[in-house]
């Protein structure tokens, strides 16, 4: 696995699920079209912009290019990055047919091709090695879900830690991980409940 310290900006779920074969790094998701009326996940890509970079790697049709100005001008503040791959003709095995222009989407481009596009861009693996152990089951066992006060203590540590407030628990537990490790979220909770009324 490779990791990539910036987050990666895909149109779909099957994009995500190629990049996660290949890299170790933060893939979110746009829903093709639907970005333009997601704001939960609009303000998680300008957090990532921010704290540690995007890198926006849609398809090369005209629907990923409006969805990349897009995005593109939507974030004001932060580091974007434009990994382009090239024009492939041909269909997806899913599919039953081509796309409209007839190019294969991020989804069926072979990796080779994928990597040298994010060489080509001048992105290159990190050596950060912290562990991802922070998961959904850790949420709850510190408070942050299925507890009374859940939704307050996770609404006082997005705060705390500059976070958008509109999160899903799975976007938490993305964006925890490329910040802590467990033991040191349990101690920024710690904090947070000695500086404010949530208990």
């Amino acid at each position: 696995m490779i990791k990539i310290n910036e987050a990666v900006i895909v149109e779909g779920k099957y994009d995500k699920i190629k990049l996660s074969s290949v890299f170790d790094a933060v893939i979110i998701v746009t829903n093709g079209f639907g970005i333009f009326r997601d704001r939960e996940t609009l303000e998680l890509i300008r957090f990532y912009a921010e704290k540690t970079g995007i890198i926006i790697l849609t398809d090369s049709d005209s629907a990923g290019r409006k969805i990349r100005g897009y995005i593109k001008s939507a974030v004001k503040k932060g580091s974007v990055r434009n990994v382009y791959i090239p024009d492939v003709f041909g269909k997806e095995k899913r599919k039953e047919k081509p796309s409209a222009e007839g190019k294969l989407g991020v989804e069926g481009i072979n990796v080779k091709l994928i990597l040298d596009a994010f060489r080509n861009a001048g992105i290159t693996a990190s050596e950060n090695n912290s562990p991802h152990d922070i998961d959904k089951t850790v949420l709850y066992e510190l408070g942050l879900s299925g507890k009374p006060d859940s939704k307050s203590l996770r609404l006082e540590l997005q705060k705390y830690l500059g976070l958008p407030s509109l999160m899903s628990a799975s976007s938490l537990v993305e964006v925890l991980n490329t910040m802590m490790s467990r033991d040191e979220l349990e101690k920024t909770l710690i904090r947070i409940r000695e500086e404010s009324d949530v208990i």
